[in-house]
């Protein structure tokens, strides 16, 4: 037992000296706990504003290159829309043409003249009448009355002829019965 005892004595001299390090120690820790949070403070609102414009440039570049891309594909659907466009008006013309083409053959087939015959008439009658004002010895005179008289003169040849061919239907059954 006695040497229990002097263990004991010896225990308690290197307790003393050992929890005095040990509270020093965690005072020395607690401390550096209090600093690095008091700097990570300091520094925190300076990483915090860095991070801000760490962002800030990373959305300018992100919407630019974003609106580089909408750029392109409005580019490239409007480029596609003209080109259907271009292709479906080709096509309307040339649906147009062929619709041109047989209502003229049908025109044609029925008798009806074209646009281009009416016009080479017309050039035709004009160059008939500057013949006619040529040779007719009244002049300015006669310019004038051939157009009245043209307009009035259909009218009356039809009546002339209206009164022929009823004169021609009465002496035909005339001539065929033989009275």
């Amino acid at each position: 037992m006695v040497t229990k005892l002097q263990k004991s004595k010896t225990s308690k001299k290197v307790a003393a000296p050992l929890s005095g390090s040990v509270k020093d120690s965690a005072q020395q820790i607690w401390q550096a706990g209090v600093g690095a949070f008091s700097k990570a403070q300091a520094e925190g609102t300076k990483a915090i504003e860095a991070l801000i414009k760490e962002g800030v440039n990373m959305q300018r570049k992100t919407q630019s290159v974003a609106e580089e891309k909408i750029s392109e594909a409005s580019s490239k659907m409007s480029s596609m829309a003209t080109d259907i466009s271009s292709k479906a008006s080709g096509q309307w013309d040339k649906l147009e043409s062929i619709f041109e083409d047989r209502v003229a053959k049908a025109l044609h087939k029925l008798g009806v003249p074209s646009a281009k015959d009416i016009s080479a008439l017309i050039s035709r009658i004009d160059d008939l009448n500057k013949s006619v004002q040529k040779l007719s010895p009244k002049g300015a005179a006669a310019k004038a009355a051939p157009k009245k008289v043209a307009k009035k003169a259909p009218a009356k040849r039809a009546a002339g002829v209206a009164k022929r061919a009823s004169v021609r239907k009465t002496a035909k059954p005339a001539a065929v019965t033989g009275a």
